[in-house]
């Protein structure tokens, strides 16, 4: 608790006076007044979070936090529990989804084994924060305990202290969990009182009961551990997962190290609801990328209340949106950096 509790008090809200510049000069660009849209709010709020009024964001990364569910023995999934592991193991080869994505923006993927249920080999090229293997089964009692649930925060928070150690400067979220919508929509449902029938999706597969089934699980784990929606902790530990908390981490941990974090797709999103109703402030160092296709996506970013760049109808998770994301930041500085104001090119408005 005691470095969540020191990152916590490290987060502060972004540099007011250096965005009002950034407006000014974006405003006085060789352009109609709002006319790049959104591309000028993302280069404002990148002046904010890195406090200089030509962001560098030369060096990127994805975090990939993976982990199990114990839940996953409620028959909620028709993928094996195995692809985890195996998928996780995939990272480092740069063969997946967010890999073959993010190479297009130089991004280097971070892969974490933060409670894969199987070994992970050391020289997998993982960096193993383990805290067990997968959580428990919340129907039957807390997904894990409050410690491990600090510790899974913990776990995000010191990865990105050690990347920021090495020049990174934007960070991704992403994540690995067959099973993790389970969890995810549990955590939604608790924060932002919503019915699970409502916000329940298939995922990346939905098992032989369907979603009925879904949904009657979840109702069945709040039911019995009765998560207090008052304390974010309680409900990371009782219907959360490793991962969810480990996002949460990196989040917390990019805003107290001011740089710019992008959230990727429903999980992702859920790990952002967390880290925002433990510290606010967090919350205006996160970009949203891409708008999730899964079920309870477009609830999930309207309760963050944060409006994602993208809508390519994906829902592959890993990180696979924020790294799609990645060049339109690029762009934000670029506009910022190299675009003439009308003084420049001697022009009077």
């Amino acid at each position: 608790m005691q470095l969540l509790q020191k990152t916590i008090d490290r987060i502060e809200s972004l540099d007011k006076e250096l965005m009002a510049k950034a407006r000014e000069r974006v405003d006085n660009l060789i352009k109609p007044i709002n006319s790049l849209g959104k591309l000028e709010e993302l280069a404002v709020q990148l002046v904010g979070i890195t406090r200089n009024l030509n962001p560098v964001l030369n060096q990127k990364a994805i975090i990939v936090m993976a982990a199990d569910h114990g839940v996953y023995e409620e028959g909620i999934s028709s993928n094996p529990q195995e692809v985890t592991l195996a998928q996780t193991l995939l990272f480092p080869k740069s063969v997946t989804g967010v890999c073959a994505i993010g190479m297009t923006a130089g991004a280097k993927i971070v892969p974490v084994d933060i409670g894969v249920n199987g070994v992970i080999p050391d020289d997998a090229g993982i960096m193993k924060r383990k805290i067990k293997n997968g959580t428990s089964n919340m129907t039957k009692g807390p997904a894990m305990t409050r410690e491990e649930a600090i510790k899974s925060i913990e776990v995000g928070i010191e990865i990105v202290n050690k990347e920021v150690e090495k020049g990174i400067t934007v960070i991704g979220t992403g994540e690995m969990g067959i099973g993790n919508t389970t969890p995810s929509t549990a955590i939604l449902s608790v924060l932002g009182n919503y019915a699970p029938q409502v916000i329940t999706g298939r995922g990346a597969g939905v098992g032989e009961g369907g979603i009925a089934h879904k949904v009657e699980t979840i109702e069945k784990a709040i039911s019995v551990n009765q998560p207090n929606p008052q304390d974010s902790l309680d409900v990371l530990s009782k219907v959360g997962g490793l991962e969810i908390g480990g996002m949460a981490g990196v989040m917390l941990g990019a805003a107290a190290n001011q740089i710019p974090v992008v959230v990727d797709g429903y999980i992702s999103t859920v790990a952002a609801i967390l880290a925002a109703s433990i510290e606010p402030k967090a919350k205006e160092y996160f970009i949203a990328s891409h708008a999730s296709a899964e079920t309870g996506g477009q609830m999930a970013s309207e309760f963050l209340g944060l409006k994602p760049m993208l809508h390519m109808d994906m829902c592959l998770g890993e990180g696979s949106g924020a790294a799609l994301s990645f060049p339109i930041l690029d762009a934000a500085v670029s506009m910022l950096k190299n675009m003439a104001t009308f003084a420049d090119v001697g022009m009077e408005i």
